[in-house]
């Protein structure tokens, strides 16, 4: 129609005109289909270029990673997506479309801890005085653990190992629950609680000392933490030797740390996870070596040599008024053994004729920072009463029990070597990794 409207021109007219839209409409096809291709060519190169850079990003990521992990564990999370947009032309209009790539990251998990879980527990310690039984004993149930063992007479103070000397000597750790015994002699000298009484901790639930030792019961304590109050707890800390040091003239002993005010956390948490409170292995010593012998308690003497051994003579530091209501907080510490939170021992510690009493702690020592395993404790035999305190250190698998674990290796492995007997294992006796006779050094 368009042509034929034209009707009117000349022939030749009509013949010039119908090249010129010939040619204009090739010249538009021919823009038309380039315009097509570059669309077509920049909808491929964002389509591929984008996953190219997500690879190379993901491999500078765990490059980096690789460089800066000292301290951290990667792991890589293959799932993650990233979110991408192309824009393409169509029909003259602007298309979105959003696709979901997989990339491949990695991530860097930071552990809390600064301290590590396993060490050479015994290095560097000065040994030359020590019980070569006893620590040999200590050594093999630590089994690479990064921790300490203090082991002592309860009847005389005198050290017989401590394994990780360097450890020992610090200025002490958050005591976890191993601070509910010392918080129970003063709620009972303070005629708060009775060991029978019924303390409610809801609706349906009531609860006694005896359990409350043995499981470990943080609301039960902390509820006898807020009646006592600051001041008499403080009071009682010191008298059972807390934040001071614990031994006489132990090279290298630093006193642990009492606070002069009450934590922030309040009250419940001071008595029931020692929260302020920096306590040495030493005092722990020293007061469980006070609770087995009836009250006394001993300046922890640690002979370095033979001849400190021979003029080893007992230092008593004071003695405490706690006779009375020493069997009353004996059976949760005993069940803390038997069915509690340090039953790991295994009752009576390989031989039945002798008992354990306990009391294990697990929480978090801020300061370092790392995880605490707490076990103080006392073996009853019939050659005197002997102290182990354990504390382990670190990450992932410290606590309580593990720590009760080791003072149960750590008596089994004295009773199979014959050392709570009166006569020593006879010569054809091979037990790996003792001595075939006892020590000729006094041992009590």
């Amino acid at each position: 129609m368009f042509f034929a409207g034209l009707s009117f021109f000349g022939g030749s007219e009509l013949v010039y005109l119908k090249n010129v839209c010939a040619v204009r409409m090739r010249a538009l096809l021919r823009l038309a289909a380039v315009g097509a291709c570059l669309l077509v060519t920049a909808f491929f190169a964002l389509a591929f270029a984008a996953p190219a850079a997500h690879k190379r990003a993901a491999a500078s990521t765990r490059a980096t990673t690789g460089a800066a992990k000292k301290s951290s564990a990667t792991v890589q999370v293959p799932r993650l997506t990233r979110t991408t947009v192309l824009r393409f032309s169509k029909n003259s209009a602007l298309q979105t479309r959003v696709r979901q790539q997989r990339v491949v990251r990695a991530r860097r998990y930071y552990s809390p801890w600064n301290v590590p879980t396993y060490a050479n527990s015994a290095e560097g310690d000065l040994f030359e005085g020590d019980d070569p039984v006893v620590r040999q004993a200590a050594i093999q149930a630590l089994a690479g653990l990064n921790g300490t063992v203090v082991v002592a007479e309860a009847e005389t103070g005198r050290v017989l190992t401590i394994v990780n000397q360097k450890l020992a000597f610090r200025d002490g750790f958050i005591p976890c629950s191993t601070v509910k015994v010392p918080v129970a002699l003063a709620a009972l000298s303070e005629a708060i609680v009775e060991r029978d009484t019924r303390v409610r901790l809801g609706r349906y639930s009531t609860i006694d000392m005896t359990q409350a030792l043995a499981k470990s019961n943080n609301e039960y304590f902390a509820g006898l933490g807020r009646k006592l109050g600051f001041e008499r707890v403080n009071h009682y800390a010191r008298l059972f030797g807390m934040g001071e040091k614990a031994g006489w003239n132990i090279e290298g002993e630093r006193a642990g740390i009492l606070p002069s005010a009450p934590p922030a956390s309040g009250m419940g948490m001071m008595t029931s996870f020692g929260e302020g409170i920096a306590l040495t292995p030493l005092e722990l010593t020293a007061f469980v070596g006070s609770v087995a012998n009836g009250g006394t308690l001993y300046y922890l003497q640690y002979p370095r040599n033979p001849q400190e051994i021979e003029q080893f003579v007992p230092r008593i530091k004071r003695r405490l008024e706690i006779a009375a209501l020493i069997p009353e907080i004996k059976p949760g510490m005993q069940g803390a053994v038997e069915y509690g939170t340090a039953r790991v021992i295994g009752y009576g510690g390989g031989n039945t004729d002798d008992s354990i009493f306990g009391k294990t702690g697990t929480c978090t020592d801020d300061r370092s920072p790392t995880h605490m395993g707490w076990f103080g404790s006392f073996k009853e035999t019939g050659q005197g009463n002997i102290v182990t305190v354990v504390m382990l250190t670190g990450g992932r698998g410290v606590s309580g029990p593990a720590a009760a674990g080791v003072a149960g290796n750590f008596y089994k492995n004295l009773t199979a070597s014959g050392y709570f007997t009166e006569e020593p294992p006879s010569e054809g006796t091979i037990i790996p990794g003792f001595p075939a006779t006892r020590s000729l050094l006094p041992l009590r």
